[in-house]
């Protein structure tokens, strides 16, 4: 029987490895095991846009850009200009995670030893989840990390 939370990877490791279609698989499939427990936590204003971390075991994965004029997730590397209201913008990114699917494919970034998972919101990709390069643990954004702990969010 599986721990009933995919585990998270609490300090970098590297280490030399050969990248096989296998681990990339696995990797989207921790993803999708960890996506129904992932969360919205509170918003982060920026002078032109709101960012909605996401959480998981307290852990920041990645953030969602909110757009306040639509009450949606704008697409990843696009945060909407505009005047930043995060009012609902938590419930919105809660609903919107319940609505999110984990696409088929992982790119690997080398400087971070890690596999990186998208997971989209209807035809945006609204996260990347980055998961160890042997798929076994999700690895947290560790300066979003902070940033949610240092601002007491």
């Amino acid at each position: 029987m599986s721990a009933p939370f995919p585990p998270i990877r609490r300090v970098p490791i590297r280490e030399s490895r050969i990248l096989k279609p296998e681990d990339a698989k696995k990797a989207i499939e921790l993803v999708k095991q960890a996506l129904p427990f992932f969360r919205a936590g509170e918003p982060i204003v920026h002078p032109d846009h709101v960012d909605v971390p996401v959480l998981y075991l307290d852990f920041a994965i990645d953030r969602v850009h909110y757009d306040s004029r639509t009450g949606n997730p704008s697409p990843k590397g696009a945060p909407p200009h505009c005047e930043p209201s995060p009012e609902g913008a938590s419930e919105r990114i809660n609903e919107v995670l319940k609505e999110s699917h984990v696409l088929e494919g992982a790119e690997f970034r080398e400087p971070e030893d890690c596999w990186v998972v998208p997971v989209a919101w209807k035809s945006f990709i609204i996260l990347h989840v980055r998961v160890s390069a042997d798929a076994k643990e999700l690895i947290p954004d560790y300066h979003l990390t902070e940033e949610v702990r240092r601002h007491g969010l």
